[in-house]
């Protein structure tokens, strides 16, 4: 038999991007925090039940979510999202079309959100310890593949 190799995990080795009609930009590189970056997946099954205890599951095709950011109060990121979050609620037209990508390249993890759309601003928060910020977005997709512990060009 082959030798089995462990395959360490890093934050350091996770990348995230930001690509829309009100820029391009790294978040990976803008200070993000310990707590790091988070997809949530929607529920994409719905149970409902009888008045005689018999049930259905409804399987739905939507594959949106939710992406949360999070960064150091002194990342410089947060002013690149501020102005990004100005120019997308300028207009109708630019709100919902930002690509976030998070990817891995040591584990092979890919993922992509697709019509993306900040909430809204993040809280704001001064305190004695420095805060983190956390910037929410919808996705209208978010799709990809935990990697197979392989390292691949993502």
């Amino acid at each position: 038999m082959g030798q089995q190799k462990n395959w360490a995990y890093s934050f350091e080795d996770v990348t995230c991007s930001i690509t829309g009609p009100g820029g391009e930009f790294s978040l990976s590189d803008g200070g993000v925090a310990n707590e790091g970056i988070t997809l949530e997946f929607n529920d994409r099954i719905t149970t409902t039940y009888g008045a005689d205890g018999n049930w259905m599951h409804s399987v739905h095709v939507a594959k949106g979510g939710r992406i949360l950011v999070r960064l150091l109060k002194n990342g410089r990121a947060n002013a690149l999202l501020d102005r990004q979050y100005n120019f997308d609620m300028s207009s109708s037209a630019n709100t919902g079309q930002n690509t976030i990508s998070v990817r891995n390249p040591t584990t092979g993890d890919a993922w992509v959100g697709i019509g993306c759309a900040c909430l809204k601003k993040p809280n704001i928060t001064y305190n004695v310890e420095g805060p983190m910020v956390e910037w929410v977005f919808n996705a209208g997709i978010i799709d990809g593949v935990y990697g197979t512990g392989t390292p691949s060009i993502v």
